[in-house]
């Protein structure tokens, strides 16, 4: 392998790459420190992608510098609300016309609510793709190849199934971005990278299609050449969960791991040679494999990835790699093989239960106070094994009345429980269902805050704590950054979350919670 060989194709697929003022930035920032510094392209931009992958990965233990990265790319990429294109609206009284709904005039209110729906659904699908390339899931990957694929999955639109192409974006563009299929994505990087590294690519031989979307290596067209090419499993073989583990020992030839995964659509990116090599570099895998037709174990269900001797990570084939509905107590009986199964075993547990009561809900089944307690997470959250919280959990809440089942649960009228942040700020509240971010707040004159928080609290720029009286119980976190002072603190009894004081200069007075 060539040194500098990805930065090289980076700046063959952007020759302007290496003048753009943040990689000359950094430049300067080295001449600055008398560093050694370079006017080659792509040793520019190799300089340029070390503070890249700094700031993105650099900072796992503090999940706000991952928000300020979010909020940067929001500001960047997501379209403003003046940006919506006229032509969207004049679409959507199209469609209610063609659908009957006869001439349908959008005031002032829809048009606020469309905008923040496509505004919240861009941000959704954009941070997918910022969380998983920040994950040490990603870490198998160059900085490079990171970069190509994030640089041009932001050029993307919706995914046009007939047709199997992308549709370009722009400025006025109000699709979410690609759904990130993390299979598809560690087939393309895969084969990008062997190819720059000019290494061997059997497809390409009796293959012309292929070969020519690699030459070219153009990102969209080989994302969806890639999602073509992965068949989900169907849902009546999900039934049969009869099948066997099957274990790949560290260090041992990832080819067969792979080979054993591709095609199937489990959306795990252990499907990509790449990854699979680091994992399996990093401890044993254990795949599910349940029966198929003829009784072999071949479709994979379940994965356990191993470091060193305790388990990494569990993950499914279900939305967002968590379990599918019926996989749980083959999992939980695996689980007690490993030392540390003890903390997955909650996971599943959890998935259990969710699963239960989804089938209760989908039979218009009424749900107990202890279904109600677990489902709004009222005591501790719903944990799953999947990247993202189980989609189940909101799409059951989503069809209930949440007032009236808290009012039920807690004993508390309903009028002194809020689901929004007006409510809760209305004062004489006793419990607020979610979590209040009031960190544009710099001081606390006139803050009646819940009693009781059901989420996380952030009043990170909050300078003084004079006249704050802060709930008794906070199920999330606490954001107190900007304290330089505990004069007149009284902090919550609980705090289930983290405690943010980082700028506290002296404990005197401070009582910590339990």
């Amino acid at each position: 392998m060539e040194q500098f060989s990805g930065e090289q194709f980076l700046h063959q697929k952007d020759p302007r790459l290496h003048t753009s003022e943040p990689v000359e930035h950094e430049q300067e920032r080295k001449s600055l420190a008398d560093e050694e510094t370079t006017q080659k392209p792509a040793e520019k931009i190799a300089d340029w992608l070390k503070v890249i992958e700094k700031t993105h990965t650099g900072h796992r233990d503090d999940p706000r510098v991952l928000e300020r990265v979010k909020d940067y790319y929001h500001k960047e990429f997501v379209i403003k609300p003046e940006e919506v294109p006229e032509s969207y609206f004049e679409n959507q009284k199209r469609m209610a016309r063609e659908q009957g709904h006869g001439d349908v005039e959008i005031d002032q209110g829809v048009r606020d609510q469309n905008i923040e729906v496509i505004i919240s659904d861009q941000k959704s699908t954009l941070d997918n793709w910022v969380d998983y390339f920040t994950s040490a899931d990603a870490d198998a990957y160059p900085t490079w190849a990171k970069y190509w694929a994030f640089n041009s999955m932001l050029k993307l639109s919706g995914y046009d199934k007939e047709n199997k192409t992308f549709a370009k974006r722009d400025k006025g563009t109000v699709a979410p971005y690609p759904d990130l299929n993390r299979e598809a994505l560690a087939y393309v990087i895969d084969k990008i990278i062997k190819k720059v590294n000019k290494e061997a690519i059997p497809e390409q031989a009796d293959n012309p299609e292929f070969k020519k979307l690699l030459d070219r290596a153009n990102f969209g067209k080989l994302y969806a050449y890639a999602i073509e090419k992965i068949t989900p499993t169907e849902e009546n073989e999900l039934l049969n969960t009869k099948g066997e583990w099957i274990k790949y020992p560290q260090n041992s030839d990832h080819m067969p791991l792979v080979e054993s995964l591709q095609g199937h659509g489990t959306g795990w990116c252990t499907a990509g040679e790449s990854t699979a090599q680091a994992q399996l570099q990093g401890g044993d895998f254990y795949v599910y494999y349940s029966y198929d037709k003829q009784g072999q174990p071949t479709i994979p269900r379940v994965a356990i990835r191993m470091q060193g001797g305790n388990i990494g990570e569990v993950r499914g084939i279900g939305p967002e790699q968590n379990l599918d509905p019926y996989i749980g107590e083959v999992v939980e009986k695996k689980m007690s093989e490993f030392p540390d199964g003890k903390a997955y075993k909650k996971k599943s547990a959890d998935m259990k239960r969710l699963t239960e009561i989804d089938k209760k809900n989908l039979a218009g089944e009424n749900l107990n106070a202890d279904d109600i307690r677990f489902l709004y997470e009222i005591d501790e959250k719903i944990e799953g094994f999947g990247y993202q919280r189980d989609p189940r959990i909101e799409e059951i809440r989503g069809k209930r009345d949440t007032k009236k089942e808290l009012s039920f649960l807690l004993k508390i009228p309903q009028d002194l429980i809020s689901i929004s942040k007006e409510e809760a700020l209305k004062g004489g509240i006793e419990f607020h269902y979610g979590s209040l971010y009031l960190e544009s707040l710099t001081s606390a004159e006139g803050l009646t805050l819940p009693k009781k928080i059901n989420g996380s609290l952030d009043l990170g720029r909050l300078t003084s704590a004079e006249g704050l009286t802060l709930p008794k119980k906070i199920n999330g976190s606490l954001d107190l950054e900007s304290l330089t002072s505990a004069e007149g603190l009284t902090l919550p009894e609980t705090i289930n979350g983290r405690l943010y004081l980082g700028r506290l200069t002296s404990a005197e007075g401070l009582t910590l919670p339990k």
